[in-house]
This record gives structure tokens, C-alpha cells and sequence, in this order.
């Protein structure tokens, strides 16, 4: 069944995709027919789809996860296909036959049909679910405050399909809190004996790392049923990012306590948006980035780009670029003094560039390079990391990911100068904030936010 499944939502993804390409062929051309080779374009981008999907995860079960991930992860999925397909078609040398506007109203009606079909399933899903069809029981082993917390969570989210209907509290002097709908139970003989009897499918193990007796008797009690057992463990107290997650070491499910949170598979997804984005950017903003680096030249002398040692993922250190926004001058050696407001040495143009933010435009360089990437922790001059690393908790830990032309902080208003410790450890909290909490949807929407109200900020100059 699940094969069958499978086999028809590539066959619907496939669909779409061609009926995308017939949309916008229609808003373009009004005519299928004119559009020639474009044909060869939609083969093309249909195959990578069948290829690169399943990579990207867009064929996996998504019960109780988020629906905007899943629309962030199949956004991206289509991009990089749509750049593969791009990519095949130069091969061919049949690129320069495509409209790029017909090529532009293909992605993004494509990508809606994608997006909006998959949220209609998942909305008839959650019918049925809240309808009391397709469900999953769910026993719970716990005690205290993280077992009350999933429990609170599977109450939040219905359409999941999850129902707590029993808890076997492992420490009945720390009591939880009454729910008629589910059956609590301090004795283990007669809650294996509820799940048997009431067609319970899993059975969530909600310990702390310590209960590894009570882990070894359950998973021994149900060794020979059919129920799933899944182990939530309780690391609150000992993990840096609170969604720390388990990856796999050799063949070994290991828990990241510290450690970054975001996976291999994440890390080259962020990469491979970061490359695309990077080279449309430049592509797009061409016109502009030469007008700019002509007035900079113009405006005073020196050189037009300005040059400085920062360090990125994993503390590597790397040349960043921006277009120079002050006059020549003299630092002491192993000194970095940050721009203040009115700050003499910026020029006339460099202030326009520094509170539009235009200045920092050519870091889509080093995000093309690998360096950085659009949304992270923005760098520092390293003297600045030397002092905050020795001043500021959890400081060090922004060099897990790579650095961003804007980020969490930015757009949230911290930006620009950190005269007092204070302003540095608001800025570091936002950024471990985003790197705990990192999905495909929250680098879109700083990135809207970026575009909407970020460009000019009161802190920027």
C-alpha cells in the first residue's frame, strides 16, 4: 500500500509540474504550440523531480510534523530541480530559446500546485483525524514536567492523528495532571495489559536518560507485539539547543547535547539554496552592483571593495567583501574600531550604503564561494570574537554554522553597534535561538523580513 501511495504521488507531483508549464505557457504565449522547445525544459524538470525528491524528503510521512516545513522543504526540492533542469537545458544549448518570463511563471505556478496539494491532503487528513478516522493511540511512559509536556503538545495538535489515551507514571509521587480521556496507571502488569487490549499503536518512552531500567523491562514487555516504541528522552537539562535531535554515528543513534543541531542533509540543503540564491542574486542585481562600485570609486579614493579577515563555520577564518563605505585611514595594529553614528571617516555615499545596507551586496560573493551563507550569525572582525568569546555564554557556538548575510538578530533589530556587553548577548541569544530552531521556512521569512524592513534600520550607519 504504501509502495502504491508513493507511486501515485509521483505520478500527481509529475502532473502538476506539466500542468505549471501549460499555465504559464498559456499566461505567456496563449498558445502551447509556440512555446517550441520548452517541451524538452518540462521532460527535463519532471525526470530531476523524480530523482530528487524522495532525497529532499518530500515523500515521507508527515504525521505531527510541520505543514510549513513541508512547504519549505518542497519549495527548495523545486528550486533545485528547476536549476538542474536549467542547468540541462544550457547543456543542450537550447537555454537561450526560453522565455524567461514564461520560465518564471512555470516555477512559481508549479511550486504552488506542488505547496497547495499537499496541504489540501494533509487538510482532509486532519478532517478525518478530528472526525476520529485514521488515528494512532498513544501510550505514554513518564513522569513530571516532560511527560505533562507531551502530552500537552499531542492535546494542541489533533489533526496529527495521535490520541494519548494512557500514561504509566514511573514516579506516581509527582503527580500529572487529571485528564478524563486518558487512563493513568502506576502499575506496569496492568498498563501492558490496557495497550493489548485497546489496539494501542505506540508507545512513547518520555524518561530522562537515567530510567534505563525501566526502558530495559518495557522494551522486553513488548518485544514480541506490534506496537512501535520510541524513546523521548529528557536532555533538557544537560543539552544546549533544545531541539537537539539524533543523528547516526556508524551505524550508532547518537544525541547531540552539544553539538549543531542541524543535520548533514540540512546543512547541504542550506548550501545548495545558499549557491542558487547567491547566483540569481548577482545575476539580477549585475546593473547595480556595477553602478555602485563605479560611484565608490568615484566618491573618494581607494579601492572600491573593503577587505577583512572574519571566521566562519567551524572558526575557519575567510576574507569578507563589502563595498568601502569609509576613507582610507590607519588602524593600530590589532585594534578594530567599530563605525559609530556620524562617524568622520564615512563618506557621503559609504552612509547611504551602510543605512540601506547596500554595502554589504558583495557578500553574495562569498556565499557563492562557500564561505557564508544567506541567513546565519553575522561575522565579526575577529578581535571582536577574540574579546566577546572570553565575555559572552554560548559566543563560541556561532561558529557551528556558517555566517549570514542576515539573520535571526538582524532582522529583530539587533544590528549595527555593540558598545555595551549587554547589546552583544541579546544579538548571541537570537542566534542560538535560530540555530536551535532552524527550518527552510524561518531562513524564508528573514529573508522577507530582510527585504520588507530590513534594508534600513536606525542601528544601521
Amino acid at each position: 500500500m504504501r509502495d502504491l501511495q508513493g507511486f501515485l504521488a509521483r505520478i500527481v507531483d509529475v502532473a502538476l509540474i506539466i500542468t505549471g508549464a501549460a499555465v504559464a505557457s498559456q499566461i505567456r504565449f496563449e498558445d502551447w504550440e509556440k512555446s517550441g522547445f520548452y517541451s524538452a525544459f518540462v521532460i527535463f524538470s519532471a525526470a530531476f523531480a523524480l530523482v530528487l525528491f524522495p532525497v529532499f524528503g518530500v515523500y515521507e510521512s508527515w504525521r505531527g510534523r510541520s505543514k510549513l516545513v513541508l512547504a519549505g522543504q518542497v519549495s527548495l526540492a523545486f528550486l533545485v530541480v528547476q536549476a538542474c533542469a536549467m542547468m540541462a537545458m544550457f547543456s543542450v544549448r537550447q537555454i537561450d530559446m526560453v522565455s524567461r518570463l514564461w520560465f518564471a511563471y512555470w516555477t512559481a505556478m508549479a511550486a504552488g500546485l506542488l505547496i497547495a496539494y499537499r496541504i489540501m491532503i494533509h487538510a482532509v487528513l486532519a478532517r478525518l483525524r478530528n472526525a476520529g478516522l485514521n488515528l494512532h493511540q498513544v501510550a505514554i511512559v513518564g513522569c513530571g514536567a516532560h511527560c505533562d509536556a507531551i502530552l500537552r503538545r499531542i492535546e494542541r495538535a489533533p489533526a496529527t492523528g495521535f490520541r494519548a489515551t494512557a500514561v504509566y507514571n514511573t514516579h506516581p509521587e509527582q503527580h500529572l495532571p487529571s485528564n478524563p480521556r486518558v487512563s493513568t496507571f502506576d502499575d506496569l502488569e496492568a498498563f501492558a495489559n490496557y495497550i493489548r487490549g485497546n489496539d494501542v499503536h505506540e508507545l512513547w518512552l518520555a524518561l530522562p536518560l537515567s530510567e534505563e531500567r525501566v526502558m530495559f523491562r518495557l522494551v522486553g514487555e513488548f518485544r514480541n507485539d506490534l506496537v512501535n516504541i520510541r524513546f523521548m528522552p529528557d536532555v533538557r537539562s544537560i543539552a544546549l539547543f533544545e531541539n537537539s535531535g539524533v543523528i547516526d554515528l556508524l551505524g550508532v543513534p547518537a544525541i547531540n547535547l552539544i553539538a549543531s543541531p542541524l543535520s548533514p542533509s540540512a546543512l547541504f540543503k542550506k548550501d545548495l539554496f545558499d549557491r542558487v540564491f547567491a547566483l540569481c542574486a548577482l545575476t539580477g542585481l549585475a546593473p547595480l552592483l556595477i553602478a555602485i562600485a563605479i560611484a565608490v570609486k568615484l566618491s573618494s579614493p581607494g579601492p572600491v571593495f573593503f577587505k577583512q579577515k572574519r571566521k566562519g563555520a567551524d572558526g575557519r577564518v575567510f576574507t569578507i567583501y563589502k563595498f568601502r563605505s569609509m576613507r582610507l585611514h590607519t588602524e593600530e595594529k590589532g585594534v578594530v574600531k567599530q563605525a559609530t553614528r556620524n562617524d568622520p571617516r564615512i563618506t557621503k555615499l559609504g552612509a547611504f550604503l551602510r543605512r540601506t545596507s547596500l554595502d554589504e551586496l558583495p557578500q553574495f560573493f562569498n556565499v557563492l564561494r562557500g564561505d557564508m551563507s544567506v541567513v546565519g550569525p553575522r561575522p565579526h572582525a575577529i578581535e571582536h570574537d577574540d574579546l566577546y568569546q572570553k565575555v559572552v555564554a554560548g559566543y563560541i557556538h556561532r561558529y557551528r554554522i556558517k555566517p549570514g548575510i542576515t539573520g535571526w538578530a538582524q532582522v529583530n533589530g539587533y544590528r549595527g553597534e555593540t558598545d555595551r556587553i549587554e547589546k552583544m548577548e541579546r544579538r548571541v541569544a537570537h542566534d542560538l535561538y535560530y540555530l536551535g530552531n532552524w527550518s527552510f521556512g524561518l531562513d524564508m521569512r528573514i529573508i522577507a523580513a530582510t527585504i520588507v524592513k530590513g534594508l534600513v534600520h536606525s542601528n544601521a550607519y
